[in-house]
């Protein structure tokens, strides 16, 4: 048991390193290297330990190398772009992903897990993007704050997650494109000690990341 959180302290130590020597390098070439030195085991560690599940989900699924750049340029493009049409996500590249962050208010009235008009706005925009770039996978995350029952937020969790998954089929984007996830309370960003911290702990996000086409077809491209 000693051995085993040696190892995944160092993989996670190593990891950080890394990303800190990355500093001069733009978000493309990080995910080249990041993919070739860290891999999918290195990521799910990274993932638990820092509590970001989405940073960990996003390096797990990273192929590295000069086929990692490539799928980070394309990712580049398309992250840019839903910065551009979707004003009220917040947008951020990671690796060879993106992570696509709704804070609950957006989306949901207080305790609810029905989508609010607002929230069908934003959403409708975010799937002319997702449109435009198929050859992606997503996962939904649903989380919640700390108040109330583990039980209650977790299943609040995965009804929110479900129902923007829901929404977003119904307007086209083929089912086998999402993974649905209810996190509950469990993997905070944040502190759950003020009203503030909370409420950026009710969110839903969206990692998306490359399919095995675009992988395949990025190899393509990366050896020529």
């Amino acid at each position: 048991m000693k051995k085993k959180y040696s190892i995944g302290l160092i993989m996670v130590l190593g990891v950080t390193l890394i990303l800190s020597g990355c500093a001069s390098m733009n978000k493309t070439q990080k995910g080249a290297v990041i993919g070739t030195a860290a891999g999918g085991a290195t990521g799910a560690v990274i993932g638990r330990a820092s509590g970001n599940t989405a940073l960990g989900a996003i390096i797990g699924a990273t192929v590295g190398g000069v086929t990692g750049a490539v799928i980070g340029r394309q990712m580049d493009k398309q992250a840019e772009e839903i910065k551009n049409t979707v004003p009220d996500a917040k947008v951020e590249r990671v690796g060879e992903g993106i992570v696509v962050e709704f804070s609950n208010n957006i989306l949901f009235a207080f305790d609810k897990s029905n989508l609010s008009e607002d929230a069908q706005t934003n959403l409708n925009k975010l799937v002319v993007v997702l449109n435009n770039y198929a050859e992606t996978n997503i996962e939904v995350q649903g989380h919640t704050d700390s108040k109330g029952s583990v039980a209650y937020n977790q299943t609040l969790s995965e009804q929110r997650a479900t129902a923007v998954s829901g929404y977003l089929a119904n307007k086209g984007i083929t089912s086998d494109r999402f993974t649905i996830i209810g996190f509950g309370e469990n993997a905070p960003k944040y502190d759950n000690e003020t009203e503030t911290s909370r409420s950026q702990n009710r969110r839903v996000e969206f990692l998306i990341t490359a399919n095995d086409k675009m992988k395949a077809e990025a190899e393509k491209v990366a050896s020529k």
